[in-house]
């Protein structure tokens, strides 16, 4: 697996609406999209820094995977994962860490925000960290 990148790194908040402000008035970056990724029921807006991005993560449903971190955090946000850019493609990438024995979320490639193939490894084979493995943008 060849990672090029951070890709970018997902913090959870509980309202895109106040976390932005922040983001731009305090810390002076640019919100420069803002999308619904309707099947993971989550509102992202995006920063970037340098060659990373940030991703707040707003959910839009209690069930989603942000409402229910945001729940188990006692209602605060926070980081909630870390995504490197794969440039040998995200299947391939998966195959090779559950290979290797790393357990997956997902067993094949699946659309996430700004159109790009993702793909999330599990907490408990990745020393608690959730890590999303994204295609490459440059290779898109």
């Amino acid at each position: 697996m060849d990672i090029s990148h951070i890709e970018h790194i997902g913090i959870a908040v509980p309202s895109l609406e106040e976390a932005i402000p922040f983001y731009e008035n305090i810390l002076g970056f640019k919100c420069f999209a803002i999308e619904e990724v309707e099947d993971q029921k989550v509102r992202t807006a995006f920063f970037k820094v340098g060659q990373t991005k940030i991703e707040l993560l707003e959910g839009t449903a209690p069930e989603s995977a942000i409402s229910k971190f945001i729940a188990a955090n006692g209602g605060r946000g926070g980081i909630q994962h870390i995504a490197f850019a794969v440039e040998d493609g995200v299947a391939n990438a998966l195959a090779e860490v559950e290979e290797k024995g790393c357990r997956l979320i997902d067993k094949a490639p699946r659309r996430g925000a700004e159109g790009l193939d993702i793909a999330f490894l599990h907490p408990k084979s990745t020393c608690g960290t959730l890590i999303e493995l994204c295609e490459d943008p440059k290779k898109k």
